[in-house]
């Protein structure tokens, strides 16, 4: 490796780290935004949410990979052509293209990484973070009592209190319903002050009361004739109630129900599912042409299924009319009772094979995604390069601007894109490949430009043009 090819390696490396690093933080503070709900308020351990977080950084590569990969080569070839280090490059005979080598290898060495990463960790991490995902949704929600508000938190109890201590731990005017019995018969408790803990095992919530009474009411001993309840009522001056807690911890789900997701397969999982949801359109295909043709059968086959050749026929007026008038009713019940059985048998499968068609997409995107990440890295590569020679500007100032705005554009048409073909609007394959395609001759013109030191984004020089055209009218 000559030194110069070393010294772009370096000048581009350390943008990249950095912008790399700063993308997936942003996006991380995205996921806990949206997320923030179904996490706080659960008493989750700090490493539960470091794992959750760690497997969304996974998720996050596919847009802050393309996007530092922008950023970082716009800085390096603006920093650059801002310290005339570009022009003493050109001068001593190497042209940028050749300048563009070595950080070209390291991109495609990037872009295959970026590939076996999606096909390999990518879906075992979607995989993990689905499943952990689940759980932290389906997690109750830690036992909280509120002033004034009755909790229903624990199965079999309604527990309210009407004022709670700064400590968190004492309370007063306590009112408890015990719904756990079999009668449906609720069993009443009342405390004027207490106090609550958890057992050391985290197994069970005890609530220390002072100074209550208990409300119980039971079938007392009567004749049949004669029935009543008798109510209990039981004072005391400290006792102590056990809730159960168990049904609180979270409990992870078993991977395997969630390993046949199309986020969580690789390629050859891909192909597996797609031959699958193919062979179920086609019988669903079949069922409806077996369904609608059932019914010319019934009137162009005789017994024995000989057809019988029926010559071409005109009817002018209603078809009705065709037949005589007392068995006319008959036919258009017939007819009708037809056309609701097939009605009926085919209505189910309509929601059915939109369901199986839309998965058949997303399968088919899933797949092309796998080699769109690695394309990604090479397009943005070839726009970033060369857009940073014209700029000229290194640093976080306009770099930073027409990243940004570059990235926008791709990520809209990507975006849009794969929805229009998840609803069916185009192929698949050109969805998930239409911004590689819409961009590609844009990185072609700003390679051409920089190669020959186009003045495209310089201010002064379409000044200059503007004032020759004011001078020449």
């Amino acid at each position: 490796m000559k030194k110069i090819h070393l010294l772009l390696v370096k000048a581009f490396i350390k943008p990249f780290i950095a912008t790399f690093f700063i993308v997936m933080f942003i996006l991380l503070m995205f996921f806990l935004f949206k997320y923030v709900d179904d996490l706080i308020g659960k008493g989750f351990e700090w490493y539960v949410i470091l794992e959750l977080m760690l497997y969304a950084s996974a998720a996050n590569v596919s847009m802050a990979l393309p996007l530092s990969v922008l950023l970082s080569s716009i800085m390096t070839f603006g920093s650059l052509g801002e310290n005339y280090e570009l022009v003493a490059i050109k001068s001593a005979g190497v042209s940028l293209q050749k300048a563009m080598r070595p950080l070209f290898m390291v991109i495609v060495i990037m872009a295959f990484s970026s590939f076996l990463f999606s096909d390999y960790i990518l879906p075992k991490a979607n995989l993990k973070f689905g499943s952990l995902l689940w759980d932290v949704r389906n997690k109750k929600l830690s036992f909280l009592i509120k002033e004034g508000v009755f909790n229903n938190s624990i199965p079999g109890y309604s527990i309210r209190v009407d004022k709670k201590g700064e400590d968190g731990i004492s309370l007063e005017g306590i009112m408890i319903y015990d719904h756990s019995a079999t009668s449906g018969i609720a069993k009443v408790i009342m405390a004027k002050n207490g106090k609550m803990y958890k057992t050391s095992d985290d197994q069970y919530l005890m609530l220390k009361l002072n100074d209550g009474v208990r409300y119980e009411e039971k079938t007392g001993k009567t004749a049949y004739y004669n029935p009543r309840q008798e109510l209990y009522r039981m004072r005391f001056k400290e006792t102590e109630q056990k809730f159960d807690f168990s049904s609180f911890k979270m409990n992870r789900t078993d991977e395997n129900s969630f390993r046949s997701n199309t986020q969580m397969l690789n390629l050859k999982g891909l192909v597996k599912k797609e031959d699958s949801l193919a062979r179920v359109t086609d019988s669903i295909n079949n069922f409806a042409k077996t369904s609608i043709g059932s019914y010319y059968k019934q009137n162009n086959y005789t017994k024995g299924y000989t057809k019988i050749k029926v010559p071409a026929k005109v009817i002018k007026g209603e078809v009705i009319n065709m037949f005589p008038e007392d068995q006319r009713l008959a036919i258009s019940q017939s007819a009708l009772d037809q056309v609701t059985s097939i009605q009926q048998s085919t209505a189910g499968k309509i929601p059915e094979h939109k369901d199986v068609f839309r998965n058949y997409v997303k399968v088919k995107i899933e797949y092309q995604r796998k080699f769109v990440l690695a394309a990604s890295c090479l397009l943005l590569f070839f726009i970033g390069a060369p857009l940073g020679a014209i700029i000229r500007k290194g640093g976080l100032g306009l770099p930073v601007v027409m990243a940004v705005v570059f990235f926008l554009i791709y990520h809209i048409i990507s975006t849009v894109s794969e929805k229009s073909a998840i609803q069916g609007t185009i192929n698949p394959a050109l969805g998930i490949w239409m911004a590689i395609i819409v961009l590609s001759p844009l990185g072609a013109f700003l390679t051409y430009k920089a190669t020959v030191d186009s003045a495209l984004f310089d201010t002064t020089y379409y000044k200059g043009l503007i004032k020759n055209l004011f001078k020449k009218k």
